[in-house]
Protein backbone atom coordinates (compact mmCIF):
# COMPACT_ATOMS: atom_id res chain seq x y z
CA UNK A 1 0.00 0.00 0.00
CA UNK A 2 1.43 2.99 -1.30
CA UNK A 3 2.41 6.06 1.56
CA UNK A 4 2.14 9.28 1.06
CA UNK A 5 4.40 11.75 2.50
CA UNK A 6 4.19 14.15 5.50
CA UNK A 7 4.82 17.06 3.49
CA UNK A 8 1.78 16.10 1.16
CA UNK A 9 -0.52 15.08 4.00
CA UNK A 10 0.17 18.25 5.23
CA UNK A 11 -0.10 20.19 2.30
CA UNK A 12 -3.65 18.68 1.70
CA UNK A 13 -4.89 18.97 5.33
CA UNK A 14 -3.83 22.61 5.27
CA UNK A 15 -0.86 21.96 7.98
CA UNK A 16 -2.52 22.81 11.68
CA UNK A 17 -5.75 23.34 10.38
CA UNK A 18 -6.55 19.83 10.50
CA UNK A 19 -9.27 18.51 12.61
CA UNK A 20 -8.06 16.66 16.26
CA UNK A 21 -9.79 13.30 14.84
CA UNK A 22 -7.68 13.58 11.95
CA UNK A 23 -4.53 14.19 13.68
CA UNK A 24 -5.07 10.68 15.72
CA UNK A 25 -5.82 8.92 12.69
CA UNK A 26 -3.01 10.27 10.50
CA UNK A 27 -0.69 8.63 12.90
CA UNK A 28 -2.36 5.36 11.96
CA UNK A 29 -0.87 5.83 8.18
CA UNK A 30 2.55 4.61 9.21
CA UNK A 31 2.06 1.74 11.07
CA UNK A 32 3.20 -0.83 8.38
CA UNK A 33 0.77 -2.41 5.83
CA UNK A 34 0.40 -5.95 7.95
CA UNK A 35 -0.53 -4.02 11.11
CA UNK A 36 -3.10 -1.31 9.13
CA UNK A 37 -4.22 -4.44 7.18
CA UNK A 38 -5.55 -5.92 10.02
CA UNK A 39 -8.09 -3.31 10.97
CA UNK A 40 -8.76 -2.32 7.12
CA UNK A 41 -9.20 -4.34 4.45
CA UNK A 42 -6.41 -4.03 1.98
CA UNK A 43 -8.88 -4.97 -0.91
CA UNK A 44 -10.10 -0.89 -0.99
CA UNK A 45 -7.91 0.84 -3.35
CA UNK A 46 -7.96 4.19 -1.30
CA UNK A 47 -5.05 5.96 -0.32
CA UNK A 48 -3.84 8.98 2.13
CA UNK A 49 -6.30 10.66 4.14
CA UNK A 50 -9.09 8.37 2.13
CA UNK A 51 -7.70 5.61 4.37
CA UNK A 52 -7.53 7.29 7.61
CA UNK A 53 -11.18 7.93 6.82
CA UNK A 54 -12.46 4.94 5.82
CA UNK A 55 -10.84 3.21 8.96
CA UNK A 56 -12.41 5.36 10.91
CA UNK A 57 -15.70 4.63 9.63
CA UNK A 58 -15.15 0.81 9.98
CA UNK A 59 -13.73 1.20 13.24
CA UNK A 60 -17.03 3.55 14.64
CA UNK A 61 -19.39 1.20 12.47
CA UNK A 62 -18.57 -2.16 13.33
CA UNK A 63 -15.45 -2.97 14.64
CA UNK A 64 -14.87 -5.06 18.13
CA UNK A 65 -11.42 -5.91 18.00
CA UNK A 66 -8.28 -3.73 17.61
CA UNK A 67 -5.38 -6.43 17.09
CA UNK A 68 -1.91 -4.96 16.40
CA UNK A 69 -0.27 -7.74 17.01
CA UNK A 70 3.53 -7.41 15.97
CA UNK A 71 6.22 -9.42 16.11
CA UNK A 72 9.44 -7.74 14.92
CA UNK A 73 9.74 -4.75 17.48
CA UNK A 74 7.70 -1.90 15.32
CA UNK A 75 7.11 1.18 18.10
CA UNK A 76 3.49 2.33 18.30
CA UNK A 77 2.78 5.44 19.95
CA UNK A 78 -0.57 4.87 21.35
CA UNK A 79 -0.85 9.03 21.36
CA UNK A 80 -1.91 8.89 18.14
CA UNK A 81 -5.04 6.64 18.51
CA UNK A 82 -5.99 6.68 22.18
CA UNK A 83 -8.66 9.49 20.90
CA UNK A 84 -10.32 7.01 18.58
CA UNK A 85 -10.39 4.39 21.17
CA UNK A 86 -12.48 6.76 22.86
CA UNK A 87 -14.79 6.72 20.62
CA UNK A 88 -15.61 2.73 20.04
CA UNK A 89 -18.34 2.35 22.07
CA UNK A 90 -18.67 -1.37 21.06
CA UNK A 91 -15.44 -2.32 21.33
CA UNK A 92 -14.79 -5.05 22.92
CA UNK A 93 -11.10 -6.42 22.82
CA UNK A 94 -7.54 -4.49 22.51
CA UNK A 95 -4.22 -6.99 21.82
CA UNK A 96 -0.95 -4.74 20.98
CA UNK A 97 1.78 -7.60 22.00
CA UNK A 98 5.42 -6.82 20.92
CA UNK A 99 4.72 -3.05 20.38
CA UNK A 100 6.89 -1.50 23.12
CA UNK A 101 4.02 0.47 23.39
CA UNK A 102 4.97 3.95 24.49
CA UNK A 103 2.15 6.06 26.15
CA UNK A 104 0.71 3.62 28.56
CA UNK A 105 -0.82 6.10 30.62
CA UNK A 106 -2.76 7.54 27.20
CA UNK A 107 -4.69 4.57 26.37
CA UNK A 108 -5.45 3.83 30.27
CA UNK A 109 -7.12 7.07 30.17
CA UNK A 110 -9.14 6.18 27.72
CA UNK A 111 -9.77 2.33 29.03
CA UNK A 112 -12.04 3.41 31.48
CA UNK A 113 -14.70 4.16 28.99
CA UNK A 114 -14.67 1.05 27.18
CA UNK A 115 -17.19 -0.05 29.63
CA UNK A 116 -18.12 -3.05 27.18
CA UNK A 117 -14.17 -4.17 27.29
CA UNK A 118 -13.51 -7.75 27.94
CA UNK A 119 -9.75 -8.43 26.57
CA UNK A 120 -7.04 -6.42 26.94
CA UNK A 121 -3.44 -7.78 25.75
CA UNK A 122 -0.27 -5.78 26.28
CA UNK A 123 2.00 -8.56 26.20
CA UNK A 124 5.92 -7.52 25.62
CA UNK A 125 5.34 -3.59 25.56
CA UNK A 126 7.97 -3.10 28.30
CA UNK A 127 5.25 -1.55 30.58
CA UNK A 128 7.01 -1.72 33.89
CA UNK A 129 5.93 -0.83 37.28
CA UNK A 130 5.33 2.87 36.09
CA UNK A 131 2.54 1.79 33.46
CA UNK A 132 0.87 -1.22 35.78
CA UNK A 133 -0.22 1.62 37.80
CA UNK A 134 -1.67 3.54 35.18
CA UNK A 135 -3.27 0.75 34.24
CA UNK A 136 -4.29 0.16 37.78
CA UNK A 137 -6.22 3.77 38.21
CA UNK A 138 -8.76 2.53 35.25
CA UNK A 139 -9.22 -1.31 35.13
CA UNK A 140 -11.07 -1.37 37.87
CA UNK A 141 -14.06 0.25 35.56
CA UNK A 142 -13.53 -2.36 33.37
CA UNK A 143 -16.24 -4.25 34.87
CA UNK A 144 -16.96 -6.59 31.85
CA UNK A 145 -12.83 -7.35 31.37
CA UNK A 146 -12.61 -10.87 31.85
CA UNK A 147 -9.58 -11.62 29.99
CA UNK A 148 -6.27 -9.57 30.77
CA UNK A 149 -2.64 -10.24 29.21
CA UNK A 150 0.29 -8.11 30.73
CA UNK A 151 3.11 -10.96 30.54
CA UNK A 152 6.60 -9.88 29.74
CA UNK A 153 6.58 -6.72 30.79
CA UNK A 154 8.45 -6.20 34.13
CA UNK A 155 6.43 -4.88 36.53
CA UNK A 156 7.77 -5.99 39.32
CA UNK A 157 6.58 -6.55 42.51
CA UNK A 158 5.42 -2.98 42.82
CA UNK A 159 3.23 -3.12 39.73
CA UNK A 160 1.67 -6.62 41.08
CA UNK A 161 1.14 -4.31 44.22
CA UNK A 162 -0.75 -1.84 42.13
CA UNK A 163 -2.47 -4.39 39.96
CA UNK A 164 -3.88 -6.22 43.32
CA UNK A 165 -5.56 -2.95 44.46
CA UNK A 166 -8.23 -2.70 41.84
CA UNK A 167 -8.43 -6.05 40.46
CA UNK A 168 -10.95 -7.70 43.19
CA UNK A 169 -12.96 -5.27 41.38
CA UNK A 170 -13.19 -6.95 38.41
CA UNK A 171 -15.74 -9.28 38.89
CA UNK A 172 -15.89 -11.16 35.37
CA UNK A 173 -11.98 -11.52 35.47
CA UNK A 174 -11.65 -15.10 34.19
CA UNK A 175 -7.77 -15.26 32.47
CA UNK A 176 -5.07 -13.97 34.00
CA UNK A 177 -1.50 -13.83 32.60
CA UNK A 178 1.00 -12.10 34.34
CA UNK A 179 4.11 -14.55 33.64
CA UNK A 180 7.94 -13.12 32.81
CA UNK A 181 7.02 -9.96 35.08
CA UNK A 182 10.27 -10.16 37.83
CA UNK A 183 7.58 -10.73 40.33
CA UNK A 184 8.76 -11.78 43.82
CA UNK A 185 7.48 -13.27 47.01
CA UNK A 186 5.56 -9.92 47.43
CA UNK A 187 3.95 -8.89 44.69
CA UNK A 188 3.09 -13.04 44.61
CA UNK A 189 1.28 -12.49 48.42
CA UNK A 190 -0.16 -9.38 47.38
CA UNK A 191 -2.01 -11.03 44.23
CA UNK A 192 -3.21 -14.08 46.04
CA UNK A 193 -4.85 -11.47 48.48
CA UNK A 194 -7.35 -10.57 46.45
CA UNK A 195 -7.35 -12.90 43.65
CA UNK A 196 -10.23 -14.90 46.18
CA UNK A 197 -12.11 -12.33 45.01
CA UNK A 198 -12.43 -12.47 41.38
CA UNK A 199 -15.09 -15.78 41.71
CA UNK A 200 -15.11 -16.25 38.12
CA UNK A 201 -11.00 -16.75 37.80
CA UNK A 202 -10.36 -19.53 35.97
CA UNK A 203 -6.77 -19.20 34.32
CA UNK A 204 -3.68 -17.86 36.38
CA UNK A 205 -0.64 -17.67 35.15
CA UNK A 206 2.75 -16.79 37.11
CA UNK A 207 5.15 -18.54 35.21
CA UNK A 208 8.49 -17.40 34.93
CA UNK A 209 8.77 -14.99 38.07
CA UNK A 210 10.76 -15.27 41.22
CA UNK A 211 8.31 -16.15 43.70
CA UNK A 212 10.67 -18.73 45.55
CA UNK A 213 9.23 -20.91 48.26
CA UNK A 214 7.95 -17.37 50.48
CA UNK A 215 6.02 -16.74 47.58
CA UNK A 216 4.64 -20.12 47.11
CA UNK A 217 4.04 -20.49 51.09
CA UNK A 218 2.23 -17.17 50.49
CA UNK A 219 0.11 -17.57 47.65
CA UNK A 220 -0.88 -21.68 48.91
CA UNK A 221 -2.52 -20.07 51.50
CA UNK A 222 -4.60 -17.72 49.58
CA UNK A 223 -5.47 -19.18 46.18
CA UNK A 224 -7.62 -21.62 48.21
CA UNK A 225 -10.50 -18.94 47.72
CA UNK A 226 -10.45 -19.14 43.85
CA UNK A 227 -13.05 -22.10 43.63
CA UNK A 228 -13.44 -21.61 40.21
CA UNK A 229 -9.62 -22.25 39.49
CA UNK A 230 -9.00 -24.74 36.48
CA UNK A 231 -5.92 -23.56 35.06
CA UNK A 232 -2.72 -22.81 37.38
CA UNK A 233 1.35 -22.19 36.32
CA UNK A 234 4.01 -21.48 38.42
CA UNK A 235 6.55 -23.64 36.42
CA UNK A 236 10.15 -21.39 36.51
CA UNK A 237 10.03 -19.77 40.05
CA UNK A 238 12.55 -21.22 41.72
CA UNK A 239 10.20 -23.56 44.32
CA UNK A 240 11.92 -25.89 46.23
CA UNK A 241 10.14 -28.44 48.55
CA UNK A 242 9.25 -26.20 51.08
CA UNK A 243 7.35 -24.03 48.63
CA UNK A 244 6.29 -27.22 47.12
CA UNK A 245 4.64 -28.15 50.52
CA UNK A 246 2.81 -24.94 50.95
CA UNK A 247 0.88 -25.50 48.03
CA UNK A 248 -0.71 -28.62 49.21
CA UNK A 249 -3.52 -26.99 50.77
CA UNK A 250 -4.30 -25.04 47.83
CA UNK A 251 -4.47 -28.22 45.57
CA UNK A 252 -6.74 -29.37 47.82
CA UNK A 253 -9.25 -26.66 48.03
CA UNK A 254 -9.32 -25.88 44.01
CA UNK A 255 -11.41 -28.87 43.15
CA UNK A 256 -11.93 -27.71 40.26
CA UNK A 257 -8.24 -27.59 39.28
CA UNK A 258 -7.64 -29.36 35.97
CA UNK A 259 -4.33 -28.08 35.20
CA UNK A 260 -0.93 -27.62 37.50
CA UNK A 261 2.46 -26.84 35.80
CA UNK A 262 4.97 -26.74 38.36
CA UNK A 263 7.65 -27.40 35.86
CA UNK A 264 11.76 -25.98 35.87
CA UNK A 265 11.53 -25.59 39.74
CA UNK A 266 13.57 -26.72 42.48
CA UNK A 267 11.67 -29.84 43.84
CA UNK A 268 13.04 -32.54 44.88
CA UNK A 269 11.87 -35.73 46.91
CA UNK A 270 10.30 -34.11 50.00
CA UNK A 271 8.71 -31.87 47.78
CA UNK A 272 7.12 -34.27 45.45
CA UNK A 273 6.06 -36.78 48.67
CA UNK A 274 3.99 -33.33 49.81
CA UNK A 275 2.18 -33.41 46.49
CA UNK A 276 1.71 -36.98 46.18
CA UNK A 277 0.03 -36.58 49.54
CA UNK A 278 -2.99 -34.09 47.77
CA UNK A 279 -3.09 -35.32 44.55
CA UNK A 280 -5.63 -38.24 45.61
CA UNK A 281 -8.18 -35.03 46.76
CA UNK A 282 -7.30 -33.12 42.93
CA UNK A 283 -10.71 -35.13 41.72
CA UNK A 284 -10.21 -33.15 38.27
CA UNK A 285 -6.48 -33.09 37.81
CA UNK A 286 -5.97 -34.22 34.08
CA UNK A 287 -2.52 -32.49 33.58
CA UNK A 288 0.69 -32.46 36.25
CA UNK A 289 3.66 -31.23 35.17
CA UNK A 290 6.63 -32.04 37.33
CA UNK A 291 9.65 -31.89 34.22
CA UNK A 292 12.62 -30.32 34.93
CA UNK A 293 12.92 -30.89 38.85
CA UNK A 294 15.13 -32.77 41.40
CA UNK A 295 12.66 -35.55 41.37
CA UNK A 296 14.67 -38.41 42.17
CA UNK A 297 13.77 -42.64 42.94
CA UNK A 298 12.12 -41.76 46.34
CA UNK A 299 9.68 -39.02 45.14
CA UNK A 300 9.05 -41.34 42.14
CA UNK A 301 7.69 -43.32 44.06
CA UNK A 302 5.48 -41.53 46.23
CA UNK A 303 3.43 -40.47 43.19
CA UNK A 304 3.64 -44.10 42.42
CA UNK A 305 1.80 -44.49 44.88
CA UNK A 306 -1.29 -42.34 44.75
CA UNK A 307 -1.41 -42.83 40.69
CA UNK A 308 -3.88 -45.50 41.18
CA UNK A 309 -6.69 -43.33 43.04
CA UNK A 310 -6.26 -40.41 40.63
CA UNK A 311 -8.82 -41.21 38.09
CA UNK A 312 -8.90 -38.08 35.68
CA UNK A 313 -5.14 -37.67 35.65
CA UNK A 314 -4.27 -38.11 31.56
CA UNK A 315 -1.05 -36.22 31.74
CA UNK A 316 1.87 -37.11 34.34
CA UNK A 317 5.53 -35.43 33.21
CA UNK A 318 8.96 -36.12 34.97
CA UNK A 319 11.37 -35.89 32.49
CA UNK A 320 14.43 -34.47 33.13
CA UNK A 321 14.33 -35.54 36.77
CA UNK A 322 16.74 -37.92 38.45
CA UNK A 323 14.34 -40.54 38.54
CA UNK A 324 16.29 -44.06 37.72
CA UNK A 325 15.72 -47.51 37.36
CA UNK A 326 13.58 -47.98 40.64
CA UNK A 327 11.31 -45.12 40.55
CA UNK A 328 10.99 -46.21 36.84
CA UNK A 329 10.03 -49.74 37.83
CA UNK A 330 7.88 -48.38 40.48
CA UNK A 331 5.88 -45.89 38.32
CA UNK A 332 5.73 -48.28 35.72
CA UNK A 333 3.64 -50.91 37.86
CA UNK A 334 1.76 -48.30 38.79
CA UNK A 335 0.63 -47.27 35.22
CA UNK A 336 -0.06 -51.47 34.91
Amino acid sequence: MARESSASLKQRTGGHGREPSQVALCGLLWLPPALLGSLWPAERGVMGLRVCKQLRTDLMGYCRSIDLVHKYGAKLNLRCCAEDFRRLPQHLMVKLWWNEVYGATNLARVLGECKVLVRLGLRANMIGAEGAASLSRVLGECKALAHLDLSCNFIGDEGAGRLAGVLWGCKALAHLDLSSNSIGAEGAWRLAGILGECKALVHLDLSSNVIGDEGALRVGGLLGECKALAHLDLSSNRIRDEGAGGLTGMLGECKGLAHVDLRHNGIGDEGAGSLAGVLAECKALAHFDLGLNSIGDVGAGRLAGVLGECKTLAYLDLSRNNVGDEGAGSLAGALG
